[in-house]
């Protein structure tokens, strides 16, 4: 009987790291499981090479694509006359939370 996928042959570091990432990642590590953690790394060369690689990667920005950029408008200057209009507009505009019933009425 055999199986679609291949057996892959790790070690118990190998298991136990998966186990204190997820943990980690899922921000439920405790200090012990941390400090676990970093023990596995200093002492297991091929989990230290792979965490490297992985700082590596994060630490290479990567250049956005031609979708991901986009156009910023520089914003349209008002003349002297629109900016004295729109501050008489706010000067006398007024909200309805601000009316006192007494005095709309």
């Amino acid at each position: 009987m055999r199986h679609g996928k291949q057996l892959e042959r790790r070690t118990f570091n190998q298991d136990r790291f998966e186990i204190l990432i997820k943990r980690q990642k899922n921000g439920i590590a405790t200090f012990n499981e941390l400090t676990e953690l970093d023990e596995i790394v200093n002492r297991d060369p091929e989990i230290r090479e792979i965490v490297l690689e992985e700082m590596q990667d994060a630490d290479t920005p990567k250049l956005p694509d031609d979708n991901q950029i986009q156009m910023v408008e520089k914003p349209v200057r008002k003349s002297f006359i629109e900016k004295i209009k729109a501050f008489i507009d706010r000067l006398f505009a007024v909200q309805s939370d601000d009316l006192n019933p007494a005095i709309a009425a």
